[in-house]
């Protein structure tokens, strides 16, 4: 009796010893920590920012090797995206599908990306079902006394460098939205003197006066719309300001993550 009891102890004390290093796996800072420990495949995961005092749930996109977060997506215009400073900054949307629509929020966004060495991709389908894409480089989310201002740097990709307005000078300094605040209909920080980007463009995001590119402006189900105002689902260096896109997913990781080993010679880009 004494063996089996033995047994049964050391059984249960190998049980916890396994939840807790899974958790510890599973509650990493970021999608592509988890994948470099685990070789996951993409799914819905805990992870654990440093700055963050609880788990939140994200979606891991694995397909590619390295493991972004998606922090945004829209896909079929089921949930509503003109919302208010508080639920911008908290997210809102659903965290159950790998389509479903979500905004992940702000101070969640700002703590993957504290510092600038970041990478986020932008990736775009139209109603074709063509396909383009945008990464950017040294993407940085200030916290919420910043209003959360974004700034990035170098641009490659197929759709056009339409956060840095896609223009002319004078175009760009009315448009890039390089070194932006986060604006909502309830909490104007945009540069248009005569309105309200947010109200107008039915959506929260880094306007300036107001915008060459916005991922959460009102989701018509067609491309080419009219109105009074060019508030669909716009990128502009891809369709122009008079085409709403189909999707959107908006994606950040490490620009540069450890191995398997934490040696720090794991890939960049």
């Amino acid at each position: 009796m004494c063996l089996w009891a033995s047994l049964d102890k050391f059984t249960q004390l190998l049980h916890k010893l396994h939840l807790k290093f899974s958790t510890a796996i599973l509650t990493q800072k970021d999608c592509s920590m988890i994948y470099n420990r685990r070789k996951v495949s993409s799914g819905f995961y805990r992870i654990k920012p440093q700055s963050i005092a609880e788990p939140f749930l994200v979606y891991c996109d694995m397909s590619d090797g390295t493991g972004w977060t998606v922090i945004q997506r829209r896909t079929n215009g089921k949930v509503k995206f003109d919302r208010n400073w508080s639920d911008y900054k908290n997210g809102f949307g659903h965290f159950k599908k790998k389509n479903d629509e979500f905004w992940l929020g702000n101070e969640y966004i700002h703590s993957l990306l504290l510092n600038d060495a970041n990478l986020m991709q932008i990736d775009l389908t139209d109603w074709k079902d063509k396909t383009a894409y945008a990464i950017y480089e040294n993407v940085k989310v200030a916290d919420e006394k910043d209003n959360y201002r974004l700034q990035f740097g170098i641009y490659s990709g197929t759709a056009g460098d339409a956060l840095s307005g896609g223009g002319n000078v004078e175009e760009q300094w009315s448009v890039s939205h390089n070194g932006m605040q986060f604006s909502t209909a309830d909490q104007d920080h945009d540069r248009y003197l005569h309105g309200n980007c947010a109200k107008e463009n039915k959506g929260g995001w880094w306007f300036n006066r107001c915008h060459a590119a916005n991922l959460n402006g009102k989701y018509y189900r067609s491309g080419s719309y009219t109105g009074k105002n060019d508030n669909g689902l716009i990128w502009f260096t891809w369709h122009g300001w008079w085409y709403s896109l189909k999707s959107s997913s908006i994606k950040v990781r490490q620009q540069a993550f450890l191995d398997d080993l934490g040696s720090g010679n794991g890939r960049l880009l």
